[in-house]
């Protein structure tokens, strides 16, 4: 997928204390507590070799580790790893439709790292993101972005950067910057690299996807609150 630590670099993040994730999780549950569901909620994270957990034993990915998180918050959630190595935005939209199966209940879109190895068009990108919200219908969606390097120029960074946030917008789903973005939230892209990333320096390893995890971890329990 490249070096998307080097990509994220310029991401704006705050540190994110414990504490400050255990108020956002405690008001979450809270919210939702008033029309709580008699079935666990069903998630679905569609999205690429971060997603899949690549490189890593089992129990070690993305969707374990969250699940664990998400156990350990008492959020009563499954789920679902639809991440495929390699995947763009284009397969994600492709596979959408038996991705959604009728035990679904939310979404989680990661997709992008691909089509900027690619050079793909913004627009087609935004195009294919569209698509997939379109298609989550009334499901709610977790949007987790990227931003692109600054040596694609400034017109393909802007379009592509801000498509996230838009498409968020307009169709109502929550946002997350960057999937990679908590890595650099404390430490330096160097020590990023050598402390959170596989030797390939391309995808995080354990550590690197639980500082992920509990950074995220807070907006997927704001989404399965979402489910009604």
């Amino acid at each position: 997928m490249g070096n998307l630590v080097a990509w994220v670099r310029r991401v704006g993040y705050g540190a994110r204390r414990w504490l400050n994730k255990s108020v956002q999780v405690a008001a979450v549950l809270l919210a939702g507590a008033g029309a709580a569901r008699a079935e666990t909620v069903t998630v679905a994270a569609l999205g690429d070799s971060l997603t899949a957990g690549y490189g890593l034993p089992d129990g070690q990915g993305f969707v374990p580790q969250l699940q664990a998180w998400l156990d350990a918050e008492g959020v009563d959630a499954r789920i679902v790893n639809a991440g495929v190595s390699g995947d763009t935005t284009a397969g994600g939209l492709a596979r959408l439709d038996w991705t959604l199966t009728p035990e679904v209940d939310a979404l989680i879109v990661a997709l992008g790292g691909n089509d900027l190895l690619r050079g793909l068009p913004p627009a087609v990108s935004r195009e294919n993101l569209e698509g997939i919200l379109v298609g989550a219908g009334a499901l709610p969606v977790l949007l987790v972005g990227l931003e692109a390097p600054g040596n694609y120029g400034p017109a393909f960074k802007a379009a592509f950067d801000a498509m996230y946030p838009e498409l968020a917008a307009e169709y109502g789903a929550l946002h997350e910057t960057s999937f990679l973005g908590p890595l650099i939230a404390e430490v330096g892209v160097a020590e990023a690299r050598a402390r959170y990333m596989q030797g390939d320096g391309i995808h995080p390893n354990r550590d690197g996807v639980g500082v992920i995890v509990e950074a995220l971890g807070p907006r997927v329990a704001e989404l399965v609150a979402q489910v009604e």
